[in-house]
This record gives structure tokens, C-alpha cells and sequence, in this order.
């Protein structure tokens, strides 16, 4: 059974910075991509990263520069760190997987989603 078990939310001020890790089990994810989410209260969740099993990398706008998504095969991790956090960051973080992608597509149909971890930016 896949497993996605994300780590590492918190509270931090604004300006700050948080390490979000999602651990994977069940299957190993080497060939298939990683992707975070997030949803903040009253709103739609929304795609954050991604990265292909090649570690290519894509972002939303409103986090290129500050956040950078990587993953570990060996460990079956993937990684979000985020740098300059902002109060509209604040939001539950998902972690997902899917069958490799490349663009748009990586963006959409994940199949296999994590509880999430709450981050909180205080202003």
C-alpha cells in the first residue's frame, strides 16, 4: 500500500524559512514524479512543485525564487524548502506522486496523496 507521510510544518514569522519533507513507502518512486500542493483555508487547493524523476523541477509563480523542491531516491523523499515565507504561504501542505510527467501535465492527476502538514507565517 502507498504511503505519503509529510514532516516539518510549523510557525514561523514572516521572512522565515521551513524544510517540508514527505517520505514515501509502499512502492519505490524512483521513475515516478513528486509534486506539493497546498490548500489554505476557504480555498482551492492549489499545485506549489513538482519534479520529474530526471529532477527536472517546476514551480507556481508566486513561490519561483523562494522555494526549491529536490528528492532522494534512495530515501524515497522529497523535499520542499522554502525560504522568504510569506503570511499568503500559510496553507496545509500536500505532498503527491504520479507517473512521470513533463509540463502542464505535471501540474495535475496526482494519484497518490499525503494527510498534509500545516504551515502557519506569522506577519
Amino acid at each position: 500500500q502507498v504511503q505519503l507521510v509529510e514532516s516539518g510544518g510549523g510557525l514561523v514569522q514572516a521572512g522565515g524559512s521551513l524544510r517540508l519533507s514527505c517520505a514515501a513507502s509502499g512502492r519505490s518512486f524512483t521513475n515516478y514524479a513528486m509534486g506539493w500542493f497546498r490548500q489554505a483555508l476557504g480555498k482551492e487547493r492549489e499545485f506549489v512543485a513538482a519534479i520529474t524523476w530526471s529532477t527536472i523541477t517546476y514551480y507556481t509563480d508566486s513561490v519561483k525564487g523562494r522555494f526549491t523542491i529536490s528528492r532522494d531516491n534512495a530515501k524515497n523523499t522529497v523535499y520542499l524548502q522554502m525560504n522568504s515565507l510569506k503570511p499568503e504561504d500559510t496553507a496545509t501542505y500536500y505532498c503527491a506522486t504520479r507517473g512521470d510527467c513533463s509540463g502542464y501535465g505535471c501540474t495535475v492527476a496526482y494519484e497518490y496523496w499525503g494527510q498534509g502538514t500545516q504551515v502557519t507565517v506569522s506577519s
